[in-house]
């Protein structure tokens, strides 16, 4: 590729609504692809459980077997992005590494469709295969469209992070319904139906997208100097706050990812979902998508939150943003426990709580996920880019596991426990990382300060940022 053609990408690039064209273009694939995948994870913990011999039969496993696949296989989802992000580092490029990812994702979706055993632990394979190599690449490109230093990245990522709650909200309903009405396995077929979708929206957007996430063969040769060089002590001290992050990562998805076992099971077998007024039951899967809908009525307000108190001069860093939405949304769970309460006290409990319990889940990923996502894309040296992406999922992917297994000790532990203890734990987490605040900080260098530039335009001689 020619340098300066490499260059002039970012100020040619066609805008809408103030941002790149190719955002909208990962906005609506990472949409769909979320639709496949939310529709699915919606539809696992119910049909591992579903009874064999019902008139929508399932595989007829006890509830501490399938929460606990549903750890596995969600935490591996997100780990395999380690090698996702290897892959597109070191050779295919983040573009093409997306693009294996979505076929693998369409055939795998596609595959789970068919009624038997094979296909089952098939399709949850491809899958595996299919978001490790997506998810970290297709994050790193929305970075990429934007220069280091510019104000419109982290809202970039707000309006991307929509796009996912987006495909997750219609994947609830959709997926849900024709799963609960026609058979699991049509509801399968569904979400992967929608992942062909997206998968034709990034073929068509190509052009949108031109000088993003190329492979390292293909970048100009002040960029490949970049990849080449060692790191310097500022990079290093950046790799170090990072991989702390990901504590936070997976104490924050070891509570919140409740919701798709647990908090679902719940939903299902403890809840009153009886609308009297119109005879009417809420299936459960339908709860799936109250988080998604809160992120995308709540999303703009929450961004405009921390961005407000920034301009005022208050503390809005990325890593304090992550410990309050830890706090926030481990408050979610005293609803949950309230819910326990009045199940032991009536049978059942009401709907409401869940609710509750996924409004403040929502703020509290709010204040988490796209920060997080960003603040990844800002510190990561170049060559470990994707990398390093790749490493944030896996932190989430552990903390998926950690999921399972608090999910699957609630069998015995009891429910009303497992949700205060949780409530606890995130509360005192989330103040010992505002304690170590300062320190964490340093460590980054100023990264976050809108001049920084040192990430952006490799540096032939690595003292000009040896400080902050």
């Amino acid at each position: 590729m020619n340098p300066d053609i490499k260059k002039n990408y970012m100020t040619e690039r066609k805008e809408l609504y103030g941002h790149p064209v190719g955002l909208y273009i990962l906005f609506f694939t990472e949409l769909w692809e979320r639709f496949s995948y939310y529709g699915m994870r919606a539809l696992l913990v119910l049909f591992l459980v579903a009874s064999a011999t019902s008139g929508n039969p399932g595989l007829g496993w006890d509830k501490a077997d399938a929460l606990s696949l549903y750890g596995t296989y969600t935490a591996l989802v997100y780990i395999a992005s380690i090698p996702g992000g290897l892959l597109a580092d070191k050779f295919l490029g983040q573009k093409k590494a997306v693009m294996v990812g979505g076929w693998l994702l369409v055939v795998g979706h596609g595959i789970l469709a068919i009624p038997a055993l094979w296909a089952f632990y098939t399709g949850l394979a491809l899958i595996v295969a299919g978001v490790g190599c997506l998810k970290p690449n297709i994050s790193t490109m929305v970075g990429g469209l934007y220069a280091h230093n510019d104000d419109r990245r982290d809202k970039a990522f707000t309006i991307f992070y929509i796009g996912i709650n987006i495909g997750a909200l219609i994947a609830g309903v959709l997926v849900g319904s024709v799963a609960v009405t026609y058979g699991w396995h049509y509801g399968f077929g569904l979400a992967g139906i929608g992942m062909a979708i997206g998968q034709i929206v990034f073929l068509f957007g190509q052009k949108h997208l031109k000088g993003v996430g190329e492979a390292t063969t293909n970048l100009p040769e002040e960029e490949r100097s970049a990849v080449k060089r060692p790191l310097n002590n500022v990079e290093k001290d950046r790799m170090i706050v990072m991989f702390l992050s990901f504590f936070i990562m997976i104490v924050f998805w070891g509570a919140f990812e409740q919701a798709g076992g647990l908090m679902n099971l719940y939903a299902d077998e403890k809840t009153n979902r009886v609308l009297s007024f119109i005879n009417f039951e809420v299936p459960a899967p339908w709860f799936q998508s109250v988080n998604s809908f809160f992120i995308i009525t709540l999303g703009s307000a929450v961004a405009a939150f921390w961005y407000k108190r920034k301009k005022k001069g208050k503390e809005s860093s990325s890593i304090f943003k992550m410990a309050v939405g830890t706090i926030i949304m481990g408050w979610g769970f005293f609803f949950m426990s309230a819910a326990s309460m009045q199940y032991q006290a009536a049978g059942s409990s009401a709907m409401y709580w869940l609710v509750l319990a996924y409004l403040f889940h929502t703020v509290g990923e709010l204040s988490v996920s796209p920060v997080a996502l960003s603040f990844i894309t800002k510190l990561a040296p170049l060559k470990y880019a994707s990398l390093m992406m790749g490493a944030y999922f896996a932190a989430t992917g552990l903390g998926n596991y950690v999921s399972g297994w608090v999910g699957e000790y609630s069998q015995t532990a009891g429910e009303l426990e497992i949700f205060t203890g949780i409530a606890i734990f995130c509360t005192i987490f989330g103040i010992l990382v505002l304690l170590l605040l300062k320190k964490l900080k340093q460590l980054a260098h100023g990264a976050e300060d809108a001049t920084d530039q040192s990430t952006a335009v490799p540096l032939k001689n690595t003292e000009q940022i040896e400080t902050p």
